[in-house]
């Protein structure tokens, strides 16, 4: 009796035994995921297809009815500068003035309720498909101080219109790369990449052709006309 009962506490606990490392196989199968995820990238330079140069008229007078009858005279003559240049009436955009007041100041440094002249201004935007026309204008417009126009010229801003469509094009891209830096890891492994789990798109980088920089909310230059567009996609694999 003592024998049978000694082999079914044996049996009991083979049987046990058994159940644990059976349970334990499927535990670990239900956490361990057979998956690689890699990071692709591509990158591709594009010409600016758009241009704009924005600048002022400015003027500094003893009292406003002067200061925007100086801006009204000097303007026609911008204007007729700008068409010298190849640019259409389309293409010029003339916004609205702006004006304030500058006050004395006092002895002590405090300002007083005495007005000492009027500055006004006016904002004039030039646009084109031609960026070369217009790199060279901003760079000419500054010549028109030497006539007696006081003017301030921002730098100019380049875009390229096709962006949308180029971004579909890149994304694909940067996926298959990413696929091939997957298989390029697993092949020590003698393991195979398998279907595509999950993708996630990172932000776009345009900079300046040369240009190295990133950001984690992207970057979105204006100020070259080559520019280079780079694309990431975090892509999960499954492992054969």
């Amino acid at each position: 009796m003592d024998k049978l009962e000694k082999f079914q506490v044996l049996l009991l606990s083979v049987i046990i035994g058994c159940s644990l490392v059976f349970a334990t196989k499927l535990i670990t199968g239900a956490i361990t995921k057979d998956v690689i995820t890699v990071t692709g990238s591509y990158s591709q330079n594009v010409t600016s297809d758009t241009g704009l140069c924005e600048f002022e008229i400015n003027t500094r007078q003893e009292t406003k009815a002067l200061a925007y009858d100086v801006i009204n005279k000097q303007k026609p003559e911008v204007i007729a500068f700008l068409k010298e240049k190849g640019f259409s009436d389309n293409e010029i955009e003339i916004k609205t003035t702006n004006g304030y007041n500058t006050y004395r100041m006092l002895p002590n440094g405090n300002t007083s309720n005495d007005i000492a002249y009027y500055n006004v201004s006016l904002p004039i935007t030039v646009t084109s498909k031609d960026v070369q026309k217009i790199k060279e204008v901003s760079q000419e417009l500054p010549n028109l101080i030497s006539k007696g126009i006081d003017i301030t010229v921002y730098n100019p801003s380049y875009f390229y219109s096709q962006l949308s469509d180029v971004k579909v094009k890149m994304l694909e891209e940067a996926t298959k790369d990413a696929k091939q830096r997957a298989s390029a890891m697993l092949k020590a492994n003698h393991n195979k990449v398998g279907k595509i789990q999950s993708v996630r798109m990172g932000v776009f980088q345009i900079t300046p052709v040369n240009s190295n920089d990133v950001s984690d909310s992207g970057i979105s230059d204006t100020s070259s006309i080559e520019k280079k567009i780079t694309s990431v996609a975090n892509v999960t694999f499954s492992v054969k």
